[in-house]
């Protein structure tokens, strides 16, 4: 069983994910100093003389001086082969601003400091990079809700994957709202015929047959996921051979509603056919749904 370690920035929805894995039956721990985590992992269900368990912690920057322990521990968990995961939550600077501004909560790094939450933010972000590069899941909040969040953590941990198991999340996004910041790929094609220019289309998305077969009817597009397919058959065993736990394929179009939702469908039906475990989102669907 592994342990799964939350961290990211201040703001970014940790304490969702948190409670999202103690709804899934984790033992969990907010805001434990990186010190701890082997201590933890041996009180609760690491060693062999112990009943194993679920667990989960939060270790972030409200540890402070205790934060620096965080590569040590890493390395002491897996030179005892302890399996870990590491969860990081990220978010764009500007929603961070807004979202502290709603709660009027003080940013972690302001307590001892007096300087801007700007500022606070960037040096969290600074310190937080090497965990970022290092992290097994990463997921950007920026443009999601707190139901979303859950949705999202609970499809990566719902199901026990196999020690060399790769969770591919096939991503749909439209590029006037901004990149997927989270996507490891992305594929663009609004090269593609677009149906909103179809009068009869333009209403309609790409979860709807309708749009799905004018989109893949053209041969271009059909070469298209034919020619991405080729290149994931190449890369996949590469990213598991490096140790990667969640690869992020993104599709964008100019909206998000229409060619990028039939490729992330399309794509993800595929994938699961080849035996892949496979997650789809829609961005711009799923941020405009109640």
């Amino acid at each position: 069983m592994a342990l799964v370690i939350i961290t990211g920035l201040s703001g970014a929805g940790k304490s969702v994910a948190i409670n999202a894995l103690e709804d899934m039956g984790y033992y969990c721990v907010d805001n434990l100093p990186a010190k701890f985590l082997v201590s933890f992992a041996d009180l609760y269900g690491m060693t062999d003389n112990k009943e194993e368990k679920k667990i989960a912690t939060v270790v972030d920057i409200r540890g402070k001086d205790t934060f620096g322990d965080f590569d040590q521990a890493m390395q002491e968990l897996s030179r005892r082969r302890y399996p870990y995961h590491i969860m990081f939550l990220d978010c764009d600077t500007q929603v961070l601003l807004q979202r502290y501004k709603l709660t009027r909560r003080r940013h972690p790094l302001m307590e001892d400091s007096n300087c801007s939450i700007e500022d606070a933010i960037a040096r969290e972000r600074e310190w937080m990079k090497r965990i970022r590069i290092r992290s097994d899941y990463l997921i950007d909040t920026s443009t999601i809700k707190p139901a979303q969040l859950r949705e999202r953590i609970m499809g990566i941990l719902s199901e026990e994957p196999e020690s060399d198991s790769l969770l591919i999340r096939s991503v749909s996004f439209g590029f006037k709202e901004g990149i997927a910041a989270d996507a490891d790929l992305v594929f663009d094609v609004r090269c593609l015929p677009n149906p909103y220019y179809i009068e009869e289309l333009k209403d309609h998305t790409g979860l709807e047959a309708c749009v799905r077969d004018y989109v893949m009817s053209f041969d271009e597009s059909r070469e298209l996921l034919s020619r991405i397919l080729s290149l994931l058959e190449y890369l996949m065993p590469l990213y598991r051979r490096e140790g990667k736990r969640e690869l992020v394929v993104a599709f964008g179009c100019t909206g998000g509603q229409h060619r990028s939702v039939c490729f992330a469908e399309a794509f993800a039906a595929k994938m699961k056919e080849s035996g892949y475990r496979v997650v789809v989102s829609h961005r711009e669907i799923e941020k405009n749904r109640d």
